[in-house]
């Protein structure tokens, strides 16, 4: 099993139908992927790195976004009164593991014609495995949000407006901060806030699937490299897909419908099967980072620790982030 410090380079690793993967590295039958790197260790070190006690939530309201996004079905929640006590319960009603902040598991998005994480079943995995062990770790927030915005670029909410390697890298340096084996990247872009801000109607006219535009992180190879070669336990933003949406949306048109006509070739124009399957790399979406981000801006400290109880369904395909920062 690959510790920390043998964990090859992007362009060192094995590669299955083309791609780099890590299938293998943390043994056959490994489940948990980057979050292999999140040692006890690692997490002691987190832990004692908290200096303030400052806690924050960043989990987004569970009925957000509305009208829910990507065909999924509408959030209702119901308030049912007991019929043996006095006592209210919840029933949740539609609910969708990823209608908001959430982790996507790794039964979530296979590779086409390769299958799941590790070469692993579908079946067999399920997001109980990360729910068992537990996420907790340090984290760091690259607030591209903020930097865009200083640089006189600022982040286009409306559009597939792409954050490139560099626009991630230069965050991370203009806060000073170094990226250590083991960490949970936040990135920042401020769609969430931006989405609060709409009312009623702009909401609606955005859900649709062939009107949902929104700005995320460029699907190429390079900013896969980027990502791995971090050595990251696993990546999370507060945009609705962590890159851009829709895939293709960069694309001359002809390309991309030619790339979506065969599901085998999806890669070439996402990140999520080649983050999710090829490398096992946790992605986080929808997450509710502004708070946390103004924080940072304000007292310079971007690292923190970062706890994450995904819930223990067994074989599920995702979760709620149920994630909390604190410094």
């Amino acid at each position: 099993m690959a510790t920390a410090d043998a964990i090859p380079e992007y362009d060192d690793l094995p590669t299955k139908g083309g791609l780099p993967c890590s299938w293998g590295l943390w043994g056959p039958d490994d489940k948990l992927g980057c979050l292999n790197l999140i040692t006890e260790e690692r997490a002691a070190e987190a832990a004692r790195g908290v200096r303030r006690g400052k806690v924050f939530s960043l989990n987004w309201r569970m009925d957000l976004p509305h009208p829910a996004f990507f065909g999924r079905p509408n959030f209702r929640h119901e308030i049912v009164k007991s019929t043996t006590s006095t006592s209210l319960n919840d029933v949740l009603h539609d609910w969708n593991t990823q209608a908001s902040s959430q982790w996507d598991g790794f039964r979530h998005v296979e590779r086409v014609g390769f299958g799941n994480y590790n070469g692993i079943p579908s079946e067999e995995h399920g997001i109980h495995v990360w729910a068992e062990r537990g996420i907790f770790g340090s984290a760091v927030l690259a607030d591209v949000g903020r930097y865009r915005e200083a640089a006189g670029r600022p982040l286009d909410h409306r559009t597939a407006d792409p954050i490139e390697v560099e626009d991630v890298t230069g965050a991370l340096e203009s806060q000073g901060v170094e990226v250590h084996s083991g960490d949970i990247l936040l990135v920042r872009t401020g769609w969430t806030e931006w989405y609060e801000s709409l009312d009623e109607r702009a909401r609606a006219e955005i859900a649709p699937i062939p009107a949902l535009r929104t700005p995320g992180l460029r699907p190429v190879e390079d900013m896969v490299r980027t990502l791995w070669n971090l050595r990251l336990a696993a990546v999370a933003a507060d945009n609705p897909a962590l890159e851009i949406w829709p895939p293709g949306a960069l694309l001359d048109p002809a390309v991309a419908d030619e790339i979506k006509a065969d599901p085998a070739r999806r890669h070439e124009m996402m990140l999520h099967p080649r983050l999710i399957p090829m490398l096992g790399l946790p992605i986080g979406e929808m997450w509710d980072l502004a708070a946390l981000a103004e924080d940072c801006a304000r007292d310079r400290v971007y690292r923190f620790l970062l706890a994450s109880a995904p819930i223990n369904l067994p074989h599920g395909a995702a979760s709620p982030a149920n994630a909390l920062a604190v410094k």
